[in-house]
């Protein structure tokens, strides 16, 4: 499809309904990024743990009028609420932020990045954190040049996955 020109997309909050999209997403992500075994989100999980339990929340772009959206979801932002000690305020972290490759150059990610940044404000958040992959410099360009982040280059990445997180249980008093 061709770019949707910015005047004819809109965003908004997704809903159950948008699941199947949500889905369709986060697998097309996962080919950019070259995981894609590691997409494991099913319908039920997104159910359960966005729209039930609030664990994250999601924003999505479609092409035309929020009146009369035409088409599938053409980009989504993920994102969740964590707390900064420093700060003493919540932040919004962006777990991802995926705009459909023949979309890309529209206006859609900036728009999806202002929208994040309503929500932050709109909740007292001191900080917009998001991760990027060391590889993917057109995101880099993007973030640094048109939104003007600055890399946290201080800080590396850790974590543990359900067998490490299993493990901890030996630490226990």
């Amino acid at each position: 499809m061709p770019p949707v020109p910015q005047s004819q997309f809109h965003i908004r909050a997704a809903t159950p309904a948008d699941i199947p999209e949500l889905i369709r997403l986060i697998k097309e992500l996962a080919i950019y990024e070259k995981e894609e075994e590691s997409a494991k989100a099913t319908p039920e999980l997104l159910q359960v743990n966005l729209f039930e339990k609030n664990h994250a929340s999601a924003i999505l772009a479609f092409p035309g009028p929020s009146d009369a959206p035409t088409g599938k979801a053409i980009g989504m932002a993920l994102y969740f609420f964590n707390f900064s000690t420093w700060t003493g305020r919540p932040g919004l972290y962006l777990e991802d932020l995926f705009v459909a490759p023949d979309q890309r150059g529209s206006g859609i990610g900036k728009a999806l990045f202002s929208e994040l940044g309503v929500i932050a404000q709109a909740n007292n958040c001191a900080r917009l954190d998001w991760a990027v992959l060391k590889w993917n410099q057109p995101s880099i360009n993007f973030y640094e040049k048109v939104l003007g982040a600055k890399s946290m280059s201080e800080w590396q990445g850790m974590r543990l996955e359900e067998t490490q997180i299993e493990a901890l249980k030996r630490f226990s008093v």
